[in-house]
């Protein structure tokens, strides 16, 4: 984000997007549809984030075109996330982890999204095999689907959502403190607060851009959580740079902003991709 602005681009190959840029809706549409995002982002933009289940309603075969996305994306620099959500109990949610998370795995990204919403201690597993592996989780918080007020607010300025960003923000102070001491110093940057911070945690969370102002309603101190903010929704979903700004306040050094359709629907050109990721990423930084 440092250093080529805060833009995560995904990569949703929807049925209507494949139709819009001439291809068939199989696995080879996918490929080439996936590539040429590649091709016009992978330098410039912080992230990509392919969208899983869009990959998975072809079987085997989507399954394998997205282990060539994450492999072709490791080859040429640019982080992954893969849009996943994954969220279950015991030895599945530490399959999951393995899934995403291991060394050598086929489908490892660089980050996994998840949800919390068995209880935060569920995602235990993917937590420390990110924090073995020096990759990182995205953890759903505040999202902008209209249900989800329904159980992510319960509890007004003690809401469902505000524990959630408590517990992303003790898991990335304990991280730090474990840094800190491992490097020797008696005085450690705390991650509880972004002042001073070199730099932010491991853990992240997902805040949707369309409803980040809800974190203020709700009590949620998003700056103190030191986590990078995954906020999907710019562009197509109606989020403004301007509006997200002011949305998110103290916190938007934080903000890692998303634009999938916004940006995908530019193509089939790389060209014209590669435009619209540099418009977006002006409007972001500017």
């Amino acid at each position: 984000m440092a250093t080529r602005g805060p833009l995560c681009v995904g990569i949703d190959p929807h049925p209507a997007l494949l139709a819009q840029w001439g291809l068939s809706d199989d696995a080879a549409g996918l490929r080439t549809f996936s590539r040429a995002v590649l091709e016009a982002t992978a330098d410039i933009a912080a992230t990509i984030k392919p969208q899983v289940a869009l990959f998975e309603r072809h079987g085997s075969r989507g399954i394998g075109v997205l282990e060539e996305v994450l492999a072709e994306a490791r080859a040429r620099g640019v982080l992954t996330i893969a849009d996943a959500k994954r969220g279950d109990i015991g030895s599945t949610m530490q399959a999951y982890a393995e899934a995403w998370l291991a060394d050598g795995s086929p489908l490892a990204a660089d980050s996994l999204t998840v949800s919390p919403y068995l209880g935060f201690a569920s995602l235990r597993p993917a937590l420390d095999l990110a924090a073995e592996t020096g990759r990182g989780i995205f953890v759903l918080a505040l999202t902008s689907n209209p249900e989800g007020a329904s159980l992510q607010h319960v509890g007004g300025q003690d809401s469902v959502a505000r524990r959630i960003t408590e517990a992303v923000a003790e898991e990335n102070l304990r991280a730090a403190e474990r840094t800190a001491n491992t490097e020797g110093s008696g005085a450690g940057t705390s991650s509880s607060s972004t002042s001073g911070a070199v730099t932010m945690g491991s853990v992240g969370l997902v805040v949707g851009a369309t409803v980040a102002g809800v974190a203020r309603d709700l009590g949620i101190d998003l700056p103190g959580t030191n986590a990078p903010l995954l906020a999907p929704g710019l562009g197509a979903q109606g989020a403004t740079p301007a509006a997200m700004r002011q949305d998110f306040g103290a916190a938007w050094p934080l903000v890692l902003a998303n634009s999938s359709r916004g940006i995908l629907k530019a193509g089939p050109s790389v060209e014209s991709l590669r435009a619209s990721a540099l418009e977006t990423i002006a409007s972001l930084t500017q």
